[in-house]
């Protein structure tokens, strides 16, 4: 067909290209902090995304000290929305204490007027990276393709909650056996015990299984 044959049939049926809309972006309510200068000083988290051999889809929020590098928790469900996150948060808080920063992406979870207005009254300060830069939440970027590549890509889950057990035990293993080149080859539960902020492994597993 012709270039003015398809344009007459264009005009004729008053055809026309949508105008492309501008995504609204929430803007940072603080400035990206410098790197993380000691414990819980920054903490960052992000979702990653699997399914069972069932159907089941998983959802994992992962979160993650920056200085440390261990791995608070891994959330694993099948939906995950604001609520539920600021449960796990409330939880860690009491746990852990309040870190300065939050660094996570512009997610919807993340960006929810419930969460922002929670973080407000704890007094926390939450850090949204630039839209489209993932590498400026670099670590947890690097904990989720470790946790991609060494958990989620070998094993095969039946169900959820055999999902949450064996994705538990990855954790554990990550924070009390795996040695990180970038904090002199201790684990991050040395690290952690180093700064004088230990892990309660145990609570983490018991919840997890629960």
């Amino acid at each position: 067909m012709s270039l003015s044959r398809a344009w007459r049939l264009w005009k004729k049926a008053g055809l026309q290209v949508p105008r492309k809309r501008s995504r609204k972006r929430v803007a940072h309510m603080n400035p990206r902090p410098l790197p993380p200068a000691h414990a819980n000083h920054v903490w960052s988290y992000d979702f990653i995304f699997d399914s069972c051999a069932n159907g089941q889809q998983l959802k994992c929020l992962t979160l993650v000290d920056e200085f440390t590098r261990e791995c608070l928790l891994i959330d694993v469900a099948g939906s995950i929305r604001s609520r539920r996150v600021i449960e796990i948060l409330g939880k860690q808080f009491s746990e852990r204490g309040l870190p300065r920063y939050l660094r996570s992406d512009n997610g919807p979870e993340f960006i929810a007027k419930a969460l922002r207005l929670w973080a407000q009254e704890q007094g926390l300060q939450i850090a949204l990276i630039d839209p489209g830069k993932p590498w400026q939440n670099g670590t947890n970027e690097s904990f989720n393709g470790k946790f991609r590549d060494e958990c989620l890509n070998m094993e095969w889950f039946r169900n959820r909650m055999e999902a949450r057990i064996v994705i538990e035990d990855w954790r554990r293993h990550y924070n009390e056996v795996r040695p990180h080149s970038s904090l002199g080859y201790m684990t991050p539960q040395q690290a952690a015990t180093t700064a004088g902020i230990g892990l309660s492994t145990q609570a983490h597993l018991q919840s997890a299984v629960v």
